[in-house]
């Protein structure tokens, strides 16, 4: 019970702290902010995290997993063997989660927050990169021959260069993305190999 009153309060700061991230942006936020929308003294606040970063993070976390809820939801619904289909709905999928309008992602990538948009690129990249290792890489192994030698560290390199090319690159068609993602990972397009 203990337990989950601290998790919820957990939640409810993390929440306060969105809200106003939303509406005021990241660095016009103080910890007073966060409390008071959270309807709880500062002191509680600092009972439950150490600083307004350590909160940013939390949200950071929660973006993270929701992004890789989505690729596990993209990788459920693959076909097996359609690895041209599979790609086309990667790229659409990767595009509905960068562009996502809220003022919070908006906000990360002010210049003024390159390190913490940078901490987000490198945990969702290392977080997706582990996931499509442990699991696309391996069922793909078991109908084609993988071409690359080193699948974390190229999926990885292929997840930051993908966020950026695709955040500078807003118009790069989604034909464009996917043979960069082909090329790159050396993907055999033909039929399946059984």
């Amino acid at each position: 019970m203990r337990g989950e009153i601290a998790e919820t309060r957990r939640e409810q700061i993390i929440a306060a702290a969105r809200s106003l991230y939303e509406e005021k942006g990241i660095d016009r936020t103080s910890v007073k902010d966060i409390a008071d929308r959270a309807g709880i003294t500062r002191s509680l606040f600092y009972h439950y995290f150490s600083s307004r970063d350590e909160v940013t993070d939390a949200i950071l976390d929660a973006y993270v997993d929701t992004f890789v809820a989505a690729v596990r939801e993209w990788n459920a619904q693959r076909v097996r063997g359609d690895v041209a289909g599979a790609l086309k709905t990667c790229v659409a999928m990767l595009r509905r989660h960068l562009f996502d309008e809220d003022s919070f992602r908006t906000d990360l990538l002010k210049s003024q927050n390159a390190l913490l948009y940078q901490r987000f690129s490198q945990q969702t990249a290392h977080t997706l990169a582990e996931y499509l290792t442990r699991t696309t890489v391996t069922e793909y192994a078991r109908y084609h021959r993988v071409e690359i030698r080193h699948p974390y560290e190229e999926f990885y390199l292929l997840i930051i260069g993908l966020m950026s090319y695709m955040r500078t690159h807003p118009d790069a068609s989604d034909e464009l993305v996917a043979d960069l993602i082909t090329d790159t990972l050396h993907l055999d397009l033909g039929s399946q190999q059984d």
